[in-house]
């Protein structure tokens, strides 16, 4: 009789439970998939069917699925055009409010690279005056919530308003926000990565006759891209998902971010669930093809963060 070995049991074991944390991480995501691509009358009726397929003579028949792009329709809201393409997405959601965001969060995300790269690389291989109590200080800083600086930001973005800057956009003043609140914590990131790569790499190569700036570019941030991919990940999604601020510190509607145009569009449909669902895939749909791309980069970062920090 085969007995298996108590480390094959345990193998078993943590595999079974993954699986379940995955089934209860993915119910959620397939509910609203399902939900969307169902009719009215089917997420409303009662007893709830999971799947449409149901006929009066059998309970379940695939041939008789009944599966509807209403909600899908509704948000997109397509019309003929005249245009390139023949056929116009006139919803606010994709017109707008997904733009808008991409353009925050991409903004945002290259900024914090670029500004987290320098001041990581700098506080990883330099020591200075005031290095340690800076490296505090920007930790302390990463605990402050968004949530508590709200008013004075509004304060401020209001009397710039009032203003009339020539220069002063609402855009921008939401992206500055965004740049100094998620800037904290990606410059500790980068330093540990930083942290990982070894001096004698940097030190070879000027040796070999390259410049500090051509060894940096050469040597060093080939080898420290997978943490800046994740650092761009982290902060793209992060504006991507933010509701508040970009509520609170844009005046104009057709400025503010994807999030503010599902809180809009729920109140408007409510009771229509297969909309507010279709709404709720496309606008999680550029998260995820971002992240599709992008994953390899990012698992390697946090082993490489794991093993190597």
């Amino acid at each position: 009789m085969f007995t298996p070995s108590p480390k094959r049991v345990e193998s078993w074991l943590v595999n079974a439970s993954l699986i379940v944390i995955c089934l209860f991480a993915l119910l959620p995501i397939a509910t609203t998939v399902l939900i969307s691509f169902k009719g009215e009358r089917d997420i409303i009726r009662n007893p709830p069917n999971i799947l449409p397929c149901d006929t009066p003579e059998r309970a379940f028949d695939i041939r008789q699925c009944r599966w509807a792009l209403e909600g899908y329709q509704r948000v997109l809201a397509p019309k003929p055009s005249s245009g390139l393409l023949p056929v116009a997405l006139t919803g606010n959601i994709v017109r707008v409010y997904i733009p808008n965001s991409f353009l925050y969060a991409t903004t945002t995300a290259l900024l914090v690279v670029l500004l987290a790269g320098m001041s990581g690389y700098a506080f990883s291989r330099y020591r200075f005056r005031g290095h340690r109590a800076l490296l505090v200080g920007i930790l302390a800083i990463t605990g402050v919530p968004l949530l508590t600086n709200l008013l004075g930001l509004y304060q401020i973005g209001a009397t710039l308003r009032k203003a009339h800057l020539p220069i002063y956009d609402d855009r921008l003043f939401l992206i500055l926000v965004y740049l100094g609140f998620f800037l904290p914590l990606s410059v500790w990131i980068a330093k540990g990565f930083f942290d990982t790569i070894s001096r004698d790499l940097a030190e070879a190569a000027l040796i070999d006759g390259c410049s500090p700036t051509g060894a940096l570019l050469r040597v060093i941030l080939p080898l420290a891209l997978p943490g800046l991919m994740a650092i761009f990940l982290l902060t793209f999604v992060n504006v991507w998902n933010e509701f508040i601020a970009g509520y609170l510190l844009v005046a104009k509607n057709e400025f503010k971010p994807v999030m503010f145009g599902l809180y809009e569009f729920l109140g408007q449909n409510i009771i229509n669930l297969q909309v507010v669902a279709a709404a709720c895939i496309l606008i999680a749909l550029p998260i995820v093809v971002i992240f599709i791309f992008g994953r390899r980069a990012f698992f390697a970062a946090m082993i490489e963060g794991a093993v190597k920090g």
